[in-house]
């Protein structure tokens, strides 16, 4: 599968790409929120593994809202991985049409099975 990685840390989002690349997925890593709506709106992803706290105008939550308003991304399997652990974060997520959400320290098995379960992405 192909897979767009939304992580603003550098170590997280290499452990991340390495993990999930080393499962036979190519990832591409980005690391805004801008980044991430503009790859996920003009190249065809699978799935999109996202951060909710990012840097700049645009955090997780907005890119959330925004690929699920978009026609061509609206069925787009979001997971969240993030360090916001609170109930409200997690609620606004899933509300936003998040797919599922890990927080920060997640279980790297966990998340390989998730994908592993997931079916590619068919665009029109």
């Amino acid at each position: 599968m192909r897979i767009l990685l939304c992580e603003d840390q550098d170590a997280i989002r290499r452990m991340i790409e390495a993990l999930v690349g080393a499962s036979g997925h190519e990832v591409i890593g980005v690391g805004t929120g801008r980044e991430a709506v503009e790859r996920a709106l003009t190249e065809r992803f699978d799935v999109l593994l996202l951060d909710l706290m990012l840097p700049g105008s645009m955090d997780g939550f907005e890119v959330c809202e925004r690929l699920r308003a978009h026609p061509g991304t609206s069925s787009l399997p979001i997971i969240v991985i993030s360090a916001l652990d609170d109930q409200e974060a997690r609620a606004r997520a899933l509300k936003l049409g998040a797919t599922a959400y890990y927080a920060k320290p997640f279980r790297p098995l966990e998340l390989l099975e998730h994908i592993g379960g997931l079916k590619p992405a068919r665009r029109a």
